[in-house]
């Protein structure tokens, strides 16, 4: 009985795809979910890869330009109205708020406070892009292991439920249901170690790049501070 029992549970098909076939509707649902959600995930992590690259570069152009002992009046003409960079950005907002600051010859009062807060509402502005799909990130890593579970407890139910149907518990009858269920759970794992793992990287890589931009601002506005007080 035993050798028919291993000779029919070697007969099964135990590929993914195949488990996924046979699987519940429920069970499916669950692992549609998290196979969406890895996907979703890795699009999110490789597109922020691209673009923490691509803002480090325009920080350091930007940064040898402005250091470069240029006059701020013809650098702000160069850049113009569409700047390309965080930096650039937190730059032509403080510089548009200093032209509109002069009436003329005179200054209007309260210039530097105004100039502070347009650059701290371009920092945000880009905070906010730097952010952006990270929370997607932190809730997939949060979430998906239990998600998974859920998959793996209602797999597992069916399971015994077709045990009590068929009064057998042959391995060929105990071996596809919960090797179904369990696949739920590895999805969830699947989704859930890239996500916290690259959450806390790419938390890390905006937090720096905020950073910088935070220093800059601080930076001009002390140069800027100089100008108004002569």
């Amino acid at each position: 009985m035993e050798t028919e029992a291993l000779a029919a549970a070697s007969e099964i098909d135990f590929s993914v795809l195949a488990l996924f076939l046979r699987a519940t509707i429920t069970v499916k649902i669950v692992m549609l979910i998290l196979i969406f959600a890895s996907i979703w995930s890795w699009s999110i992590i490789i597109q922020k890869f691209i673009n923490y690259r691509k803002a480090r570069q325009d920080a350091e152009m930007f940064d040898r330009a402005f250091w470069s002992g240029e006059p701020l009046d013809k650098l702000y003409e160069q850049i113009g109205g569409s700047p390309t960079g965080a930096n650039e950005k937190i730059f032509v907002a403080a510089m548009t708020e200093w032209e509109r600051s002069h009436r003329g010859e005179d200054l209007i009062g309260g210039a530097q406070q105004r100039i502070d807060r347009s650059m701290d509402v371009a920092i945000a502005r880009q905070s906010e892009k730097l952010n952006n799909g990270l929370t997607f990130l932190a809730t997939v890593g949060s979430i998906a292991p239990f998600v998974g579970l859920f998959g793996t407890v209602w797999g597992i139910k069916n399971a015994f439920e077709e045990i009590a149907i068929q009064q057998n518990t042959n391995l060929a009858v105990v071996a596809p249901g919960i090797a179904e269920a369990l696949v739920a759970t590895a999805l969830g794992l699947l989704a859930a170690i890239p996500a916290v793992i690259f959450y806390n990287k790419l938390s890390a890589d905006a937090d720096r790049l905020i950073g910088g931009y935070d220093s800059f601002a601080d930076e001009f506005a002390t140069i800027l501070s100089r100008q108004l007080d002569s």
